[in-house]
């Protein structure tokens, strides 16, 4: 008889001792039975023990038995319990089963931990050493898997239970408040189809953002039941529609701030209910400004401009964030196009403060984020809430910044559509010196194929605009300096620009095409930085002192200086800004073309001594010929300068342009050109702003032959001395402002020439 089997204590009476233990086998003086007398009398076989666990125990039989199967009978279930004989009774005897010792089965419980799944070579060492056969471990071990994994399925399936008694509890606490709101209107009962679409949608997703549940219980709580503050909800509801940047900006480190953005500081823990309450209520009234018509929104003759009435607007909205204040202007305008960018990614660009500020640098001089009340849910934009202050600018010292506190809020509303929405927040810190609050403004973005985007851009605000030079009044008046139309042409070109940074299929015929992918981005991300360092010096930013030189017309030259110190970016000393503006009687594409190309330069260019202009190297960035990054060499009869090589970036739009280019060292350039590091490459920038002049409102704006002259702003920088600490010397205030003069001059007198 094969070791470790034993024949039941019922067919063996003469071999039991008083203390249970089985004499008279050599082979099996180490197995013993457990309980030899109550469970074999009645009738029950035992399995290999692991532990005193009734489902453990009917496991294990179960296996025993398979195991055994053919040594069974039929004859075997009918034996009756009190049933004797021996060894030689022909009859089939029953199984003998064997149970543990406890010291048998610590040892396998501590290879377990070690080894849940021991192969043969184990199971045989193991079985030798505890006196057991290999196949006995086998089982032993296989019943203790099935047992761990039945107490695992046990717990996890307690734990789900208690989750979904948690969501049952939450979502009847839900119901129950829906139930029992009140119009904040009217006072009766509310629908759900009345509540706002934020509101509604989070009610909808809380199965499945558990995880935010507490954050949108807080906010829900502020709904039910209470009017909304200072900003009413809308009643009618609005069914949902299918509808890298590599400098950073100059953001006014080195340029200070305004002092309005100095004053302002994060919203407080009280205010923060209103701002919620005042962004769900703003975004709602901006979906609405951008699918309505008319007649909220009239349109101009052509066709091609969308006018807001006012009257028809204060009937919809009737409180807003209050009534016009006294001396302020209207200004409101909506404008579509279709970009080269995925949707996508053109949130993530108006969410993060530094990529909408380089996209938009030559409309924001200056903005920061002051808090984050909410980065969003699931990952992405969607619920996101910034409170933020921004300077919006002209490149003109002539027309005074924009400085806005404001909030900024996004929001999905269907598959592919996003909404980002700006709504001023003044009336939480009043303040004598706002000239510019912004009612409900943002985009709409729609996912389009091909990783296109279509945006539709609304535009409005409240001005005061006193203060902008005569120049400039009719351009800002038209709504052609603040626009929708200027924010989404600039995205535009933009969008082209990042695509051919992306781009990897550069044809190779053309002399002079950079095809090196590195050195691409190395250059272009070199020509960003000088366009952000224009932008931000040009302007009448608050944080800029200009002083006027003479004359006391249009033309008067202003300068400005400012201290270089540790910046690797700017050769270190004082440099000396100087800008002025002017009307030009010819188009601003005549003149955008004029000064970008080479072979006119020395028309203009008094620091080129009358050299032959040549393009060493340039990279197209847009589908106008005009949008591009070249790089220019001097080849002037002096020999001191015949190494000087220029950086220039010349780009147009329908509603802007600009020629901005600065000297820069032939090795710094070498470096780039093979990818190195831009950074550290010492720019002083110059350049020209050319803008209409506001007496035409064509679609093809800059774009076109003969419609309206020319604004036009001459902005140059000059290292006056390379020590920070020297003084500022007349000699050199009259040397840039002669050079400014003549440069103007030359323009004219070029332009007028050509015109005639």
């Amino acid at each position: 008889m094969p070791a470790g089997v034993m024949i039941p204590a019922r067919n063996m009476p003469s071999m039991i001792s008083g203390n249970g233990n089985i004499s008279g086998f050599g082979t099996s003086s180490g197995l013993t039975l457990g309980q030899p007398n109550n469970m074999m009398e009645a009738g029950q076989l035992h399995p290999l023990e692991m532990t005193q666990n009734t489902s453990e125990s009917e496991i294990a039989r179960m296996r025993d038995e398979e195991f055994d199967s053919t040594t069974k009978s039929g004859s075997e279930n009918n034996h009756e319990a009190g049933a004797s004989g021996d060894d030689q009774d022909p009859r089939p005897k029953k199984k003998r089963y064997h149970r543990h010792t406890q010291h048998q089965i610590q040892e396998m419980e501590a290879f377990f931990k070690e080894c849940p799944h021991p192969d043969d070579k184990q199971r045989k060492e193991l079985g030798r050493e505890l006196g057991l056969e290999p196949l006995q471990v086998k089982f032993w071990f296989q019943n203790k898997r099935t047992q761990m994994k039945t107490q695992h399925e046990r717990q996890e399936n307690t734990g789900l239970r208690a989750d979904n008694e948690k969501l049952r509890a939450d979502n009847m606490r839900y119901r129950e408040a829906l139930s029992t709101s009140s119009c904040p209107n009217c006072g009766g009962p509310t629908a759900v189809g009345q509540m706002s679409f934020d509101e509604h949608h989070l009610r909808l997703e809380n199965a499945r953002l558990r995880e935010e549940i507490d954050r949108i219980s807080a906010i829900a709580a502020k709904y039910v039941g209470k009017p909304v503050v200072n900003y009413p909800l809308l009643s009618s509801p609005m069914p949902p529609r299918p509808l890298d940047f590599g400098a950073q900006p100059c953001t006014g480190d080195i340029y200070g701030a305004g002092e309005l953005l100095r004053s302002i500081s994060a919203p407080s823990e009280a205010d923060k209910p209103v701002i919620i309450e005042l962004a769900v209520a703003a975004m709602e009234e901006l979906i609405r400004m951008a699918q309505m018509g008319e007649p909220l929104w009239m349109t101009t003759l052509d066709g091609t401009t969308f006018i807001l009435n006012e009257e028809e607007y204060i009937r919809t909205f009737p409180r807003g964030i209050g009534p016009k204040p006294s001396g302020f202007r209207c200004e409101a305008s909506r404008e579509t196009a279709v970009v080269i960018m995925n949707h996508i990614n053109l949130v993530e660009i108006l969410m993060d403060v530094n990529q909408w500020s380089t996209v938009f640098s030559g409309m924001v001089s200056k903005a920061s984020t002051l808090d984050v009340l909410s980065t969003g849910v699931a990952g992405n934009y969607n619920g996101a809430l910034q409170v933020m202050t921004a300077e919006f600018q002209v490149p003109t010292p002539l027309v005074p910044t924009r400085d806005s506190y404001y909030l900024r809020y996004c929001k999905q509303h269907a598959e592919g559509t996003w909404a980002v929405v700006d709504v001023s927040l003044d009336n939480l810190r009043p303040t004598p010196t706002v000239r510019c609050r912004i009612r409900p403004s943002g985009c709409l973005i729609q996912e389009m194929p091909n990783g296109y985007s279509k945006v539709t851009w609304v535009e409005h605000v409240e001005v005061d605009d006193r203060g902008v030079h005569s120049l400039y009044k009719q351009l800002v008046s038209s709504g052609q300096a603040f626009g929708a139309r200027r924010w989404v042409a600039t995205l535009d070109r933009q969008c082209e620009r990042l695509a051919s940074v992306m781009a990897t299929n550069i044809p190779t015929g053309d002399v002079g095409v950079i095809t090196n992918q590195d050195g691409r981005k190395s250059m272009l991300k070199l020509a960003e930085r000088m366009v952000i360092s224009f932008c931000a010096g040009v302007s009448a930013s608050t944080a800029h002192t200009w002083t006027t030189l003479s004359g006391t017309g249009a033309d008067d030259v202003r300068v400005m200086t400012r201290k270089s110190v540790d910046d690797p970016g700017r050769p270190p000393g004082i440099v000396l800004s100087a800008a002025t503006s002017f009307w030009l009687p010819v188009s601003p594409k005549r003149v955008f073309d004029f000064l970008r190309d080479e072979n006119s330069r020395s028309e203009w260019d008094i620091l080129s001594n009358g050299g032959v202009v040549q393009e060493m190297a340039h990279i197209a960035n847009g589908r106008d010929t005009g949008n591009c990054v070249s790089l220019l060499r001097v080849n002037s009869a002096n020999s001191s300068q015949s190494n000087m090589l220029i950086l220039q970036e010349s780009c147009t739009d329908p509603t802007a342009s600009f020629v901005i280019y600065a000297p820069v060292d032939i090795v710094a350039m070498n470096v780039v050109l093979n990818g190195g590091d831009p950074d550290y490459v010492a720019l002083l920038p110059s350049g020209f702003a050319i803008l209409p002049d506001g007496t035409t409102t064509s679609v093809g704006g800059i774009a076109d032959e003969g419609c309206g002259g020319s604004l036009l702003t001459v902005a140059f920088q000059i290292l006056v001395d390379s020590v920070p600490t020297a003084k500022l010397s007349l000699g050199s205030v009259a040397t840039v402002n002669n050079l400014i003069a003549c440069t103007v001059e030359r323009i004219k007198a070029a332009l007028s020439c050509e015109n005639a």
